[in-house]
């Protein structure tokens, strides 16, 4: 077994406890186009030099930046978004930004498009602060606590259920390609696995091109589809951390749609439910908007799992992760009736066996219009954690019993 599969392996506080592979230059025929390959050198480049960022939350962000109104070395370039004066860049890596067309001219200085974040021991690019436009390339905490959830899973399914590698990994919405960065750092090296980073957003795919490119991953492809529709058969693990809020702009890397933003994350489970290879896997870092204690998203899905005939030969586990996310939001209208919004991560693995009940997953395609859960029209990616140890008793969300389809009585909602 590979180090990286160890659940009793320490991880870091701040970054994901993954190594990746060794970073390998990206050859002729890489796939990036020139603007590409400036960005993969920049992060190279930042790397010798011994460059670190952990990306925080933009509250944090906005109270930090706003200490010094000038930056002073390449973390307050590439991590704390400040303006910069063009003497303060080494000549190589200022001919990098541009070649990349990332840097703008401001009233204050030069100012990069784009950050730099520590992931294991690569880096990841993505959209500079603050993240308003539409297609923002989003990336903080919640990535890092997404990627301590795959670990777990990982480990999780290497311990108690060994089967050989997964054909093929896919990252939904894959943002910045952190999942599928991660899940490649965990395979045997001579793994045939192929990574497929899909998203919506074109900006994303080619970050997420960039990012693998520069974490040194053999097998990849990047894909636009809206969630797994133009995704081919076979798949066997599907890793998504959709947008679970209900933003006002509607910005594809934030808003989930239907009900208080769980209109996403409900869609997911149902294609993942549909297309799942036999033995498959889906991996799904959200949030849950918790009212008067009730838990909406799994009072969503609860009824859809149990009519897939799951029950017999595989494992739902639904676990909270962080009882009190984004707090802000619940000032919003939208949010009026909400007490706290909770991070949640739901792991589902079909059986290896074929029969898992086809008839009854086609039944799910009605139960939208039924429980008022739409999903948005726009779909794509977009914040610490429990400990690493896997914990196998029968606690569960928000400090009840773990979600199992095998018990009726913790499909009410909040215990």
């Amino acid at each position: 077994m590979s180090e990286l599969l160890d659940p009793a392996r320490p991880a870091p506080a701040e970054a994901p406890p993954a190594r990746a592979p060794d970073r390998m230059a990206a050859p002729p025929d890489s796939g990036l186009d020139h603007r590409q390959q400036a960005l993969r050198a920049l992060g190279s480049a930042l790397l010798a030099r011994g460059y670190r960022f952990i990306c925080p939350t933009p509250d944090t962000q906005a109270i930090v930046a706003a200490r010094k109104p000038q930056a002073r070395d390449l973390r307050d370039v590439f991590g704390w978004s400040r303006p910069f004066a063009p003497d303060l860049l080494p000549a190589a890596l200022l001919s990098l930004l541009r070649q990349a067309d990332a840097v703008s001219v401001t009233p204050d200085g030069l100012l990069s498009r784009l950050r730099f974040s520590t992931f294991g021991d690569s880096l990841l690019v993505h959209s500079a602060w603050p993240t308003t436009q539409n297609d923002a390339v989003f990336f903080g905490p919640d990535t890092y606590r997404f990627a301590q959830l795959i670990r777990r899973t990982l480990a999780r399914r290497q311990r108690d259920r060994p089967l050989a590698p997964p054909r093929t990994v896919v990252d939904l919405g894959c943002g910045t390609g952190a999942g599928g960065i991660l899940a490649a750092s965990l395979l045997p090296p001579r793994a045939a696995t192929r990574i497929l980073f899909t998203d919506i957003n074109d900006a994303a795919l080619d970050l997420a091109a960039v990012n693998a490119t520069l974490a040194g991953v053999p097998r990849f492809t990047c894909l636009h589809s809206d969630l797994l529709t133009a995704v081919p058969d076979p798949i066997d693990l599907v890793l998504a951390n959709p947008p679970y809020l209900l933003d006002p702009e509607q910005r594809a890397y934030r808003h989930g749609g239907g009900t208080l933003g769980i209109g996403l994350s409900v869609r997911i489970v149902e294609q993942a439910l549909q297309r799942l290879a036999p033995g498959g896997l889906l991996v799904l870092y959200t949030a849950a908007p918790i009212v008067d204690g009730r838990d909406l998203l799994w009072e969503a899905l609860a009824p859809r799992l149990a009519r897939t005939g799951l029950r017999p030969g595989s494992e739902v586990r639904y676990e909270e992760i962080d009882p009190d996310v984004f707090g802000s939001e619940l000032a919003s209208p939208a949010y009026a009736r909400v007490e706290r919004i909770s991070v949640v991560g739901l792991t589902l693995q079909r059986p290896a066996h074929a029969g898992v009940g086809r008839a009854a997953l086609v039944a799910l395609d009605a139960l939208d219009a039924l429980d008022g859960v739409n999903a948005p029209d726009r779909r794509n990616d977009r914040d610490d954690d429990c400990s690493d140890d896997d914990r196998d008793d029968d606690r569960g969300p928000h400090g009840g019993a773990r979600r199992s389809l095998r018990d009726p009585a913790s499909e009410s909602g909040e215990d």
